[in-house]
């Protein structure tokens, strides 16, 4: 798999994968290592990942093609040019299939395995129920992913060679803008299926593009949410807000106004840039990514003290 050069000043901060010759995933900076970030901005991509170890392909019931479905196809493309804009940007190399890096780490579903979980393993929650734990049970329309069960020691080695190292470059980057600029800014990049968005009606009618996560204005200040909004639509976007979604673990764990970190999930409906049949892009790829950036720009622009 080629890997897909930063737009920054310095070399990619990266986590080591045992199981695959390459990062589990990349932080590319607006700034060197050590110097302050430009802006409070920090992107985050979980769900955009293609690398598929073999012991998961052997383990599975799904081809990968199969599994690709789940996958946030082009997100980081999206997001690409953001550091030269100011924002640092972590994104996943995982395949969400393999590890939900948008889960709690422990999220798991007590009928996937062979052997009882550990009591801190959290198994009754409405995501697990679903299927769609930290070690997802389906995939595909709802198709079960692995012919056997797992072990346990397979979620902790999962855990601890994606979605904790993940997490904790995604702290840091946090606690660096917080540092620097007396706030940080989260935005998660998500994709959902057309299918999800006819479901959901836009603020202006008619079926949305765009679905703004913010937990219900529990993870970010509303000045956020609202300019973000605002620049969408200015764009011809129909956006919505929190249904079907309103925001993940992501932003339910870093988004905490009065500790100074803002934190927004951007849905982005995978029509407007790719075909869902084949997951080539297409001709929209480009106006998505560039309005990407002029949103990117409206946000590095933003005074976090306003925040408030």
């Amino acid at each position: 798999m080629s890997v897909m050069r930063p737009i920054a000043t310095d070399q990619p901060e990266t986590a080591p994968l045992e199981t695959f010759d390459g990062p589990a995933f990349e932080v590319l900076r607006a700034a060197p290592a050590g110097s302050p970030p430009p802006t409070a901005l920090v992107f985050a991509s979980p769900h955009s990942g293609g690398v598929y170890p073999p012991d998961m392909v052997a383990a599975a019931r799904l081809p990968v093609e199969t599994l690709r479905a789940s996958e946030d196809a082009f997100v980081d493309r999206i997001v690409a040019g953001a550091p030269r804009l100011g924002a640092a940007v972590v994104r996943a190399r995982f395949a969400r299939a393999y590890v939900d890096l948008n889960r709690e780490p422990w999220e798991l579903d007590p009928a996937m395995f062979d052997e009882t979980l550990p009591d801190y393993a959290h198994g009754r929650s409405a995501r697990v129920a679903a299927g769609l734990g930290t070690i997802p049970r389906i995939a595909g329309e709802g198709r079960p992913i692995y012919a056997r069960k797992l072990t346990f020691a397979e979620a902790r080695d999962r855990v601890e060679l994606a979605h904790r190292p993940y997490h904790d470059a995604l702290d840091r980057q946090l606690a660096a803008a917080r540092a620097a600029h007396g706030a940080a800014i989260l935005i998660d990049w998500h994709s959902m299926p057309a299918a999800a968005a006819r479901g959901q009606k836009a603020r202006g009618g008619g079926t949305c593009d765009i679905v703004l996560g913010d937990r219900f204005g529990a993870a970010c200040s509303p000045k956020l949410t609202s300019l973000v909004e605002r620049e969408l639509e200015a764009m011809g976007y129909r956006v919505a807000r929190n249904a079907p979604y309103a925001g993940g673990y992501t932003t339910e764990h870093y988004g905490r106004p009065a500790k100074r970190t803002h934190a927004l999930q951007i849905e982005i409906n995978r029509s407007l840039y790719m075909d869902e049949e084949t997951r080539e892009p297409t001709d929209g790829l480009a106006r998505v990514t560039a309005d990407a950036e002029t949103l990117t720009r409206a946000l590095a622009a933003l005074d976090v003290s306003e925040l408030k």
